[in-house]
């Protein structure tokens, strides 16, 4: 979980064993893990945690362990065992948590400051817990559309149903009042298909939205209200995906191709469509909605790996990396950069002002040149490369395992990875 896009849940969320903060710890524990904290704070040095932490008897890198390898369900279960509390204790604790007004002078500023920011003339927000929420809530509600897109209608990220996160961050926009050109709503062609799937109005969908920042609670409460089975959602996430042009919206479609990016004559679904429009008109390469260009690709400086570094450096520079990862953080990156003797700072720090590939291979040259002889050396090197001991071995079988597991060819590290881009973004 990325607590820099989204707060965790409210303390009061008792979806983890039915403990106050549980749920709130799980998901500061899962964005620990994967480095993705933000400000907020984990474990010991939070206050919060710490009581939950001793309430369960169990340290916070066992939490962290637990959290990452169960889902909230699971996990429950396993705190609740092996704490061995009863429902009597669960209970008595929950209250004295959900009472608890702020005893300290810091508290009590932090409370009066966070009303003034937040919600000036609120007079029943009074409790430690209560100044958690609405601290989470006005510093994530608001989404500004005016300074980068929504999320993909291919994301999943609220209740597993795609379209339904860009909903949600026009919704909010459109609240803020930075929806930019974007339309909500019963004004977008795509949200009203949405919305009458779910069987929900607009309206009640954006008070859902700004309400819950947070993408387990309003996907929570969309599965709540709409009621929809498994095999619905997956018939519905196909059909949106892969929804085209027809015969009335054809010319349409094929002019807004055409003002945007003719080259394009690969885009056949108003999703891509989407995504493309929404990283030219910001300037992004975003790979949450897109793999980046294939490693064998040598349009740049006719080496390989080299165009598929630059997608994801530009992706690093705007945080749309998705799941992918860049410079010391990936081994075949880390290989690119040090044949280029150029770190991945420096280079994501050039792409900020090398806005083409010809721009990128001539400062290359300029400043860190290499050989024809040492390309086609580094060339053939990358692309045999594979895994040469048992764990890796072990790595790439359960990769492939996991993504096409009749691929029984796949001996390479290039092949996995565009074997894994395919496979994550077929539609």
């Amino acid at each position: 979980m990325d607590l820099t896009r989204q707060p965790p849940r409210r303390p009061s969320n008792l979806g983890v064993a039915g403990i106050v903060g549980a749920a709130r710890m799980t998901d500061k524990a899962r964005a620990h893990n994967e480095e993705t904290l933000g400000e907020y704070i984990y474990g010991e040095s939070s206050g919060l945690d710490q009581r939950v932490l001793v309430f369960l008897g169990i340290s916070d890198d066992a939490f962290a362990e637990a959290a990452e390898e169960h889902d909230d369900t699971a996990l429950g279960h396993r705190v609740l065992e092996t704490s061995g509390k009863t429902a009597a204790e669960i209970a008595e604790f929950n209250d004295a948590a959900l009472t608890q007004l702020p005893d300290t002078d810091a508290h009590k500023q932090r409370l009066k400051d966070r009303l003034a920011r937040f919600a000036p003339g609120r007079t029943d927000i009074t409790t430690v817990l209560q100044s958690m929420e609405l601290d989470d809530w006005g510093s994530f509600w608001q989404v500004d559309l005016t300074a980068g897109p929504p999320r993909s209608a291919r994301a999943k990220d609220i209740a597993g149903i795609c379209g339904v996160a860009r909903m949600a961050d026009k919704a909010r926009a459109e609240r803020a009042e930075k929806i930019g050109a974007y339309l909500y709503g019963d004004d977008s062609g795509q949200d009203v298909r949405i919305l009458t799937f779910l069987g929900i109005s607009a309206a009640d969908f954006q008070e859902a939205a700004v309400n819950n920042p947070n993408n387990l609670e309003i996907g929570a409460w969309v599965l709540e209200n709409c009621g929809k089975s498994q095999d619905e959602i997956d018939t519905f996430n196909e059909t949106l995906v892969n929804y085209g042009p027809n015969e009335a919206s054809q010319e349409r479609f094929n002019a807004r191709i055409q003002e945007i990016d003719p080259s394009r004559t690969d885009i056949n679904t108003w999703v891509a469509l989407q995504d493309l429009d929404d990283q030219l008109s910001f300037g992004i390469i975003d790979l949450n909605r897109r793999a980046p260009r294939s490693p064998y690709d040598t349009e740049v400086y006719g080496m390989v790996q080299l165009a598929r570094l630059v997608d994801k450096g530009r992706a690093f520079n705007s945080n749309t990396l998705g799941a992918y990862f860049y410079g010391e953080d990936s081994g075949i990156d880390r290989a690119t950069l040090t044949f280029l003797g150029v770190s991945a700072a420096e280079f994501a720090e050039a792409l900020k002002t090398l806005s083409t590939d010809a721009e990128i291979e001539a400062w290359l040259k300029a400043d860190h040149p290499k050989s024809d002889a040492d390309i086609e050396a580094y060339n053939q090197r990358m692309t045999q490369m594979g895994p040469t001991d048992e764990r890796y071995k072990a790595l790439m079988a359960k990769m492939i395992d996991r993504i096409a597991p009749d691929r029984t060819d796949i001996n390479t590290w290039f092949a996995l990875m565009l074997l894994d881009d395919e496979k994550t973004f077929a539609s």
